[in-house]
């Protein structure tokens, strides 16, 4: 809910989507749409986008350097990159598919780079649909692949892309999808949760506990807290497990409250207690806190990016509690622009669609084909610049990302501790254990 960067900046471009009024850049997307020749299918379906000849730049006589460069660029190869999104699948799928095509239309825009070309392949939302839409896509001569969503059709597709020797960036938050070619762009709970602990022990936090669900996602968040802890030098005083059912947190969090009021008592209390969830559990849980009469301001509460969420400040309970996110300047700046051009808002995992464009199209500016997308061009230690903040991805093909620390207010959120913006050159050693991941930030789980 890790994009951007000290890598080399966005090429400028004579026309950006800052630059257009709303209703401008969707006219450019129609426009274009028609002149890259959009034709719609089933599993073979797709839909190419790719700026106008007539946006090359001209040579200018008085700077022969540039017309000299611009010339080059004109000549080089056209780099063609593929999406595959569940543009017919059934349910909310359909919708979301929609909104990371519109979200990638737009940073192909802003970018208004003609050496670069954009084809849109239809997965169905299955694993048949999308191995036939990366065997489509290759065909044609894809040099990477954007997508899929979910991670059985991340599955699917990784094996093929190997094959075919086309690098995969993919959105799904499957970490057993990732390697040997496959990045996921998407955000990571292991993470999330070394980011929140971190800072709350800098802040002089030391006694933790946590209430976690008893399933899967729960055993994974659970270690990453043990393990985040103690390198923190922190110490897990308690921890409650609860049936991911409608009355299942009640007892749990029953007895996990009670002890931090009675360990304040005897002077060595919990300092925070960390309770990962989003809208499905949160709007539970706010009531059993105030029920309990827990004075939250000794005892902090910490949340994971699911509570990146717009609602969260309606729970009294959670003021002040911290969590960590993107930056969400950047995310309205761009919800705004996206509801001014396609009249609906957008969903919020959109922007991995638009940065793994944008990611795409500047690599394509500054390499040749056969090098643009090479592991050690997609892993870079200064890694990329996005909506969502600094990213670059790890040997293991896991992203990190820089992000910032916010407190829920009443309305809305603010940021008790920015982002990084850049990263160390340094490499970082990719050591976390290779296991499924199950939420990031307010967006849907894409592991089915």
């Amino acid at each position: 809910m890790s994009l951007p960067a000290t890598a080399p900046r966005r090429p400028r471009h004579r026309l950006s989507t800052r630059q257009l009024t709303g209703s401008v850049i969707a006219a450019a997307v129609a426009t274009i749409a028609v002149l890259g020749g959009c034709a719609a299918g089933g599993i073979g379906g797709s839909s190419t986008l790719s700026p106008s000849a007539s946006q090359t730049p001209a040579p200018n006589p008085d700077q022969p350097a540039l017309a000299t460069a611009a010339l080059s660029a004109a000549r080089r190869p056209v780099a063609k990159v593929a999406m595959l999104l569940p543009l017919t699948a059934k349910g909310q799928a359909a919708h979301v598919a929609k909104g990371m095509r519109q979200a990638a239309e737009l940073a192909l825009f802003e970018a208004n780079n003609p050496g670069f070309q954009l084809v849109f392949k239809d997965t169905q939302g299955t694993p048949d649909g999308a191995k036939a839409a990366m065997t489509l896509a290759a065909s044609e001569g894809v040099e990477l692949v954007l997508g899929p969503l979910y991670g059985q059709n991340v599955q699917a597709v990784a094996p093929l892309a190997r094959q075919m020797g086309v690098p995969v960036i993919a959105f799904s938050n499957d970490r057993r999808t990732a390697g040997n070619g496959t990045y996921l762009l998407s955000f990571q709970v292991n993470e999330e949760v070394e980011r929140i602990i971190s800072f709350a022990a800098r802040q002089g936090k030391r006694r933790f506990a946590a209430l976690v669900p008893d399933n899967d996602y729960g055993k994974l968040t659970e270690q990453a807290f043990r393990n985040a802890t103690a390198r923190a030098g922190g110490q897990v005083v308690a921890l409650e497990r609860y049936a991911p059912s409608a009355n299942g947190m009640l007892e749990p969090s029953q007895r996990l409250f009670e002890l931090a009021k009675n360990s304040e008592l005897s002077g060595a209390g919990i300092d925070a207690i960390f309770l990962p969830g989003g809208p499905e559990t949160l709007p539970s849980m706010g009531p059993l806190v105030k029920y309990a009469s827990l004075d939250t301001s000794k005892v902090k509460f910490l949340g994971s990016g699911s509570w990146d969420y717009p609602n969260i400040g309606r729970e009294a309970a959670f003021h002040g509690g911290w969590y960590p996110a993107p930056d969400p300047r950047a995310w309205q700046s761009f919800s705004e622009k996206f509801s001014r051009t396609y009249g609906s808002s957008p969903p919020r995992i959109a922007t991995l669609a638009y940065d793994a464009v944008t990611i795409a199209v500047s690599l394509a500016a500054y390499h040749p084909k056969g090098q643009r997308y090479t592991p050690a061009n997609l892993t870079r230690p200064n890694g990329f610049s996005g909506l969502d903040g600094a990213l670059r991805f790890t040997s293991t093909g896991t992203a990190e990302r820089g992000l910032a620390i916010l407190e829920v207010q009443q309305f809305g959120a603010r940021v008790a501790d920015p982002a990084p913006v850049t990263f160390s050159a340094k490499p970082t050693a990719a050591t976390q254990p290779r296991t499924a991941s199950y939420t990031f930030p307010g967006f849907p789980t894409t592991d089915q």
